[in-house]
């Protein structure tokens, strides 16, 4: 026996309201192999690492020049925000291709026990590199709990 399959504006469906088109779709184009640029989701990588006396960050940012990054430190948050936009235009034969991606990124990190007066930023090479020393030196709040 066949089955029919009644189409809705939003795409092909079947019985139950699940969506063949749409699952397809996004299972295909959403895997990271087809992901346009390195950042995903709105999103890009992070290093964090503490040392004796301070906490250093590293956030990869390829591609991204130093004006359009900024770095931002307010109530124990530390964010990272940048700015991407990007155009290629390539003309060949009678062909004219021009294509622009922009996209804005940011991370939010909750940083405390730090001089804010001391936070000294780098970038080279598509890393940004942030150095956040500590006001009390190897002050930890860490208590062991008994588990009863």
């Amino acid at each position: 026996m066949f089955e029919m399959i009644p189409f809705k504006r939003n795409g092909l469906t079947r019985r139950g309201g699940e969506d063949y088109f749409n699952n397809f779709f996004n299972s295909f184009f959403n895997n990271d192999f087809f992901a346009p640029t390195l950042f995903t989701e709105g999103s890009f990588n992070v290093d964090m690492r503490e040392t004796e006396d301070s906490y250093i960050i590293e956030a990869d940012l390829p591609g991204v020049p130093k004006e359009a990054i900024t770095v931002e430190y307010e109530n124990n948050y530390l964010t990272i925000s940048a700015k991407r936009e990007d155009t290629i235009e390539d003309k060949k034969d009678n062909y004219l291709r021009r294509e622009r991606h922009y996209g804005e990124f940011k991370r939010s990190f909750y940083v405390d026990n730090i001089d804010e007066n001391q936070i000294k930023a780098s970038f080279k090479d598509g890393v940004l590199k942030i150095n956040l020393q500590k006001l009390n030196k190897g002050f930890e709040k860490r208590k062991k709990i008994d588990i009863q």
